[in-house]
This record gives structure tokens, C-alpha cells and sequence, in this order.
């Protein structure tokens, strides 16, 4: 006895499920065949999820770029602190040893007085005036140690050392102060001005596109509801679920946002693409970007669909809630 309960709870479960899968079935087929009903709308509906997509998509790859060459320039950006001339080499490898002692120090590199004539006379190998009085004159060019830090902007460690190490302070070059400030540390800090403000600015235009975006499908489905009122007052009358109801509505909306991801995805790698000579020429580090872009295309993609679907279920939701009186 208790196993035919059982069987009969089991025989209803699977009867439920069955009827269950059955409408979710049929609210998928209408929400796609509402998709064609209005082709002008869907096309509109369409190209609007699609901008707002492709503009979050172009702001996530433009802050990426800038942020990846932001972090080339650092990495090519060192401080120089001087030395005398007739240092010495025991002085110099101390001084060497100390700076990479330092945990804000990431290289150190020394460049002495007769290698930084040498590479004068080269650099002007072709002024001869220039190299007359250079052959000429006593060689003046201080010891320079090039200093690379993991943060170009936190010089507070190189500093103390500058002004308390006893064998650099024994042998600095009085004449010549450390590069902590100029043009090229500056440089990099209106890069990161930049990077801000593309940051600000890209989200303020994925927010308002994105609300143009669920504004224009909320019509849509609420233009799609007014003309087939009387199917839905039929279907309420003959005790339609709230959810079969509302279901082919959110299913329409979905599909606006697979379309418009595919093409979305489509368009900003191709531009990523068409960009790339160009943004390299001007020493834009984009291939980090477009690397990560086609490496995990596939999650780029899914991620976009996501939001097209997760825009189009909330813009329905609230049509569908307002309009239907459900």
C-alpha cells in the first residue's frame, strides 16, 4: 500500500514536471514569435541594446588599454641620483648594493662618467664641433644610477636614502639634484588623471545608454501588450498563470539581448582589430587588451549576453508588472 502512494506521488511529480517543461516550452515559442511580429520595433529595440552594449564594452577595453600603457611607460620611466666623478668603484658597488636593498626598488642600473661620455660622442657623431671640444675638455659627467620602483609615484624611500645613506651622502654630486620631480613623472601623473577621468566618463555613458537602452524596451514590450490586450484578457479570463502571462514578454526581451550581444562582441573585437596598427604607432599598448579579448572570447561574449538578457528581463519585469496589472 504505501508502495502504490509511493508510485502515485511519483506519477504526479513526473506529470507536474512534464506540464511544467511543456509551458515553459510554449512561453519560449510565443516570446520568439512576438520577437517577429513588429519588425520595426524589434529592429529598434534591437540596435539600442546593441549600442549601450557596445558602448560597455568599448569603455571596459579603452580603460584596460590605458591602464596597460600607463604601466609600460612606468616600467620604462627610472629616477637618476648622481655622483661625483672620481667616485669610487668599492663606493659604487655599495651604493649599488643599498639602493637594491630598498623594498620600493625594483632595478638599479649604473651608468659611469666614461660610459656617459661615450655615449655623448655617439649621440653626436655627427657634429663635429662637438666632439672637437669633447675630445678637448675634461670629463665632468657625474656617476648616474638609474633607479626603477615598483610605484613611479611613492618616492618617499629614495629620498631618506638620498639624505641619509653615508657612503651616497660621502659622494653625491652637489651640482646636480635627484630626478624625483620632472617631465617624465609628470607625464605619467596626467596618464593617471586620464585614466580616471575615461574611467568616470565611461561609466556615466554605459548608465545613461544602458537606461535609454530598458526605457526603449520597455515601450516596446508595452507596445506589444496594448495590441494584444484582448488575447491577454482571454488567456486571464480562462485562468492563465501569472507567470505563462508575463513569461513570452521576458522571453522576447532575452532574445533582444542575445542579438545585440553577438553583434555588440562582433563589432568591438573587429574594432579592436581595424585600431591595433594605428594605437601601437602611437605607443597605445593595446595588445594586452585584445590578447585578453581573444583568449577568453568566449567568456567576453557569455558576460555580454548576460547583461543584454539581465537589461531586457528587468526592463519586461517592470512593463509587464505596470501594464498587465497582474
Amino acid at each position: 500500500m504505501a508502495g502504490k502512494k509511493m508510485t502515485s506521488k511519483q506519477f504526479a511529480q513526473s506529470k507536474r514536471k512534464r506540464r511544467q517543461w511543456i509551458t515553459f516550452v510554449r512561453m519560449c515559442r510565443y516570446g520568439v514569435n512576438n520577437f517577429s511580429r513588429n519588425a520595426w520595433l524589434t529592429v529598434a529595440a534591437t540596435a539600442v541594446m546593441t549600442i549601450t552594449l557596445l558602448i560597455v564594452f568599448v569603455t571596459l577595453a579603452a580603460r584596460n588599454t590605458l591602464v596597460s600603457s600607463v604601466d609600460v611607460i612606468r616600467d620604462n620611466v627610472d629616477m637618476s641620483i648622481y655622483v661625483k666623478t672620481d667616485i669610487e668603484d668599492s663606493a659604487v658597488e655599495t651604493i649599488r648594493k643599498d639602493l637594491k636593498n630598498l623594498s620600493s626598488v625594483r632595478e638599479v642600473s649604473y651608468i659611469s662618467p666614461e660610459e656617459a661620455r661615450k655615449n655623448f660622442a655617439e649621440a653626436s657623431s655627427t657634429d663635429p664641433d662637438t666632439l672637437s671640444a669633447l675630445n678637448e675638455a675634461t670629463n665632468r659627467n657625474p656617476g648616474t644610477f638609474r633607479v626603477k620602483l615598483v610605484d613611479i609615484n611613492d618616492t618617499s624611500q629614495l629620498k631618506t636614502f638620498v639624505d641619509s645613506n653615508d657612503t651616497f651622502v660621502a659622494n653625491r654630486d652637489v651640482n646636480r639634484e635627484p630626478s624625483f620631480e620632472g617631465e617624465r613623472r609628470t607625464a605619467i601623473e596626467n596618464i593617471g588623471r586620464w585614466v580616471e577621468f575615461a574611467d568616470r566618463v565611461g561609466i556615466v555613458g554605459s548608465v545613461v545608454f544602458i537606461g535609454i537602452s530598458s526605457l526603449i524596451i520597455f515601450n516596446t514590450i508595452r507596445m506589444a501588450i496594448f495590441n494584444r490586450r484582448d488575447e491577454i484578457e482571454m488567456m486571464k479570463l480562462i485562468g492563465a498563470d501569472k507567470s505563462f502571462i508575463r513569461g513570452p514578454f521576458i522571453v522576447e526581451a532575452v532574445v533582444y539581448g542575445f542579438i545585440a550581444a553577438l553583434i555588440a562582441t562582433g563589432l568591438g573585437i573587429a574594432g579592436l582589430y581595424s585600431l591595433k596598427d594605428k594605437l601601437l604607432s602611437y605607443q597605445v599598448a593595446i595588445e594586452p587588451t585584445l590578447n585578453f579579448v581573444v583568449m577568453y572570447s568566449v567568456f567576453v561574449l557569455l558576460g555580454m549576453i548576460l547583461l543584454g538578457a539581465l537589461i531586457g528581463t528587468i526592463s519586461s519585469l517592470l512593463a509587464t508588472r505596470r501594464y498587465l496589472k497582474i
